[in-house]
């Protein structure tokens, strides 16, 4: 019966009709996806054509921090943003946050509302849309469910989001031809104090915009034409995700209750032959891809790629770069419209980083850079780095933001679920290093010795004036000479330079860019206002730093970061033993990462910064140990239901049908020793699962009583989590050997394999 269960959804999944998408269309062709892109955002054209031109002017100047948003003007915007969205159905508005729970969060609030006049003496009452400034500026959403760590008690209920006006609002879609309204928005308590992810993300934008710009006047001659007015970081996030049928999924009670898998074992062929990556997207894939990513080119989100990742079942989508705080909403904009289209494709999508024990889990690859208005990027080498020396001062920050606050960045992505991945020979360890490539080493190993740059590095000839890479001869008549980059990619570096970006490889596939993001840019502007400092001190009087002083100062920061450059392979021994002679923190769980947020350096660097108060440090300290400690705990509990109420029954059940097909070929005279030997072989491990489950059982009874929040969840990771190893090891050994037609969980073959 369990079996017939599995199969029929099996074959339900694999004979499923596609579904049928509608893509727009012009001249009987689909149309460009430029042409569409955006249609769904309230973008700063539609602002300008819909508003005033004194109304747009001061709403710019507010956006370049010049003063602040008037009624008048927040009764205009708000008046054009109802007009344009219900016209294109909007029935609803919503403030759109990111509280602390890696998600998004919104109340749908209607436009519409009843207007009383007197009429002939008699009390009229009428019908009308209205949306007005104060209602776009500011809503009040119920603050006492939602993660606060300690700031506010639970009877504290007032909370306020308030409209990020550098994000454009936006319409989504929604049932019967409707749409609502989304206004990105921050989220803080009565007296402040962020209890989201967005607040302290533009905190650390504002926090490295300031000093970059400072450096920037420092080391160049303020010309008012060439002068840069502003900076801001960029971000390309790569989402890697899983797609299962969601048929199969349904009978998996981890999958639904945890996103991971805490039973089961590998199929004969799952990545070992390395023909999934980059491999044909199976077509029902395809088709939700493709939906998927119309939706979010309406709403104005730049996906560039898409292709099979490693692991079977493993995809990857990623943007073309963005300012970083756009970025951020554009990637959970995309993780949301993913969840939803896969639905409509009969598709379950996965982020959790290690849905499937034994093959590749997912992150999300942050690329982080940092650009001026000028649309020059502070991180691009040039073909001469050795004399670029603006971007040689912001390679340096960040190299010293590395070394002085790894430990932090290591705890912004420290989570349960990101535990099973880091460092497990398909993602970075949780040591934080940078890897730069031989060529930019070559580069500030010169400058720090006062020689000239060998372009003859790691036994390759290069050209000086193309330092950017050389030319390779591929040999064959017909193509083309291939331009070779600066640097060869180091896959196993947490932190790694790939040409003109550092990419943030460790970040989990199911959390929020933000805070692995306000981390970043909060240490590299704490180090910009170190080397500012220098700077300073160097040119004395002078109107700017000239070359030498610059030179003199990157030279003492080269000097200062070689411990945190490591260009091998991080997943050797011999780097745990090395990096550990230099001083660097190597932090492999999640428990001890937290920690690191409350170290005296790093929490008096976000503080100077003004990202964080002490009480949202605290905060922030607090949600996330306790998160741990509830992850780990729903994940216990979930595998004891599992076990007791389906693995232990099959075990059962095929003992009983093996001791009575024994006893029967003893009755006839047949030899029995077969069912005898597997039964002898079944039992001790059935035993020992029965008795390891009951230890479980009554150790998490136990842990409920505990009341220390930092206790609980060291007891989750030291306890726990080993227990649950235990026992799926040997829950899996059944699943190998007990009957297929009494195992009730479908198995890793048939959620591999069924797209």
């Amino acid at each position: 019966m369990v079996q017939q269960v599995r199969i029929n959804t099996f074959v339900e999944s694999l004979t499923m009709p596609a579904r049928n998408v509608e893509f727009p269309q012009k001249n009987g062709q689909v149309q460009p996806v430029s042409e569409v892109f955006g249609q769904n955002v309230f973008t700063r054209k539609e602002m300008a054509k819909m508003l005033p031109k004194p109304v747009y002017k001061t709403f710019m100047e507010t956006l370049k921090g010049k003063n602040t948003i008037d009624k008048v003007t927040a009764d205009a915007i708000a008046h054009a943003a109802k007009v344009w969205s219900i016209e294109r159905g909007a029935t609803h508005f919503t403030h759109w946050f990111q509280p602390l729970n890696d998600s998004t969060a919104e109340k749908h609030d209607s436009f519409l509302t009843l207007k009383s006049s007197l009429d002939d003496g008699a009390a009229q009452v009428e019908a009308i849309d209205t949306f007005s400034g104060s209602q776009l500026l500011q809503s009040e959403p119920d603050a006492s469910s939602f993660p606060s760590g300690g700031m506010r008690t639970t009877f504290e209920a007032r909370g306020y989001t308030v409209w990020d006006t550098k994000s454009p609002m936006f319409i989504q879609e929604g049932p019967h031809g409707t749409s609502v309204l989304y206004i990105p928005s921050v989220f803080i308590s009565y007296n402040g104090e962020a209890l989201d992810e967005k607040s302290v993300l533009l905190r650390s934008c504002d926090a490295l915009e300031k000093v970059a710009l400072e450096v920037l006047n420092v080391i160049e001659p303020k010309d008012a034409e060439n002068r840069t007015d502003f900076v801001y970081t960029t971000l390309g996030t790569e989402q890697e995700y899983f797609l299962i049928d969601r048929g199969l999924y349904t009978l998996r009670p981890d999958l639904k209750i945890t996103g991971r898998t805490l039973l089961g074992g590998l199929p004969p062929r799952h990545q070992q032959l390395e023909d999934h990556y980059f491999g044909k997207i199976p077509s029902r894939v395809l088709a939700a891809i493709s939906e998927c990513e119309l939706e979010l080119a309406k709403l104005g989100v730049p996906i560039k790629t898409r292709h099979n990742e490693v692991a079977p079942a493993q995809f990857e989508v990623a943007p073309i770069f963005e300012e970083a705080l756009i970025a951020v909403d554009h990637n959970l904009l995309t993780m949301d419209v993913l969840h939803r289209v896969a639905h409509r494709h009969k598709l379950k999508v996965l982020f959790h980083e290690k849905p499937f024990k034994g093959v590749n889990g997912s992150g999300k690859h942050c690329n982080w850079s940092i650009s001026t208005d000028k649309g020059e990027n502070l991180l691009d080498p040039s073909s001469t780095p050795e004399t670029n020396y603006r971007f040689l001062i912001f390679l340096v920050a960040t190299l010293k933001a590395v070394l002085d606050h790894g430990d932090l960045l290591r705890a912004g992505i420290a989570s349960a679920s990101n535990d099973h991945r880091l460092g497990a020979q398909e993602a970075p360890p949780g040591i934080i290093s940078a890897f730069l490539g031989s060529q930019l080493t070559e580069v500030l190993d010169a400058i720090e010795q006062g020689r000239p740059v060998n372009y003859e590095v790691a036994g390759r000839e290069l050209q000086h004036v193309r330092v950017k890479g050389t030319v390779l001869d591929l040999k064959v008549a017909n193509l083309p000479a291939i331009a070779r980059d600066l640097t060869d990619r180091n896959r196993t570096s947490p932190f790694a330079f790939t040409g003109n970006k550092f990419e943030f490889r460790a970040v989990g596939s199911k959390q929020s860019p933000s805070f692995p993001m306000t981390l970043l840019n909060s240490a590299v502007a704490k180090c910009l206002h170190e080397i500012l400092a220098d700077l300073k001190a160097a040119k004395g009087d002078k109107p700017v730093a000239s070359e030498e002083d610059q030179l003199n100062v990157i030279r003492k920061y080269i000097k200062l970061t070689k411990n945190v450059r490591f260009e091998g392979d991080n997943y050797s021994e011999e780097w745990v033993q090395e990096a550990s002679k230099r001083g660097l923190a190597n932090i492999t769980k999640s428990v001890d990462a937290f920690e690191r947020i409350l170290r005296k350096e790093n929490a008096d660097m976000l503080k100077d910064m003004g990202v964080f108060s002490e009480a949202e440090l605290s905060s922030r300290y607090h949600i996330l140990t306790e998160k741990y400690a509830k992850d780990v705990t729903i994940e216990a509990q979930t595998m004891i239901t599992m076990v007791i109420q389906q693995v232990l029954p099959a075990a059962y059940d095929y003992r009983r049908n093996l001791a009575e097909a024994a006893h029967f070929m003893k009755d006839i005279g047949v030899e029995a020793s077969p069912e005898i030997d597997l039964l002898n072989e079944l039992t001790p491990i059935v035993a020992a699962l029965k008795k390891d489950i009951n230890d479980l059982k009554y150790f998490m009874v136990d842990l409920t009583k505990e009341d220390d929040l930092v206790r609980l969840a060291r007891a989750c990771c030291e306890q726990v989590v080993p227990r649950m190893e235990t026992i799926r090891d040997l829950a899996d050994k059944l699943e190998r050997n007990v009957a297929d037609n009494l195992w009730p969980l479908p198995k890793y073959t048939e959620l591999f394999l069924n797209i």
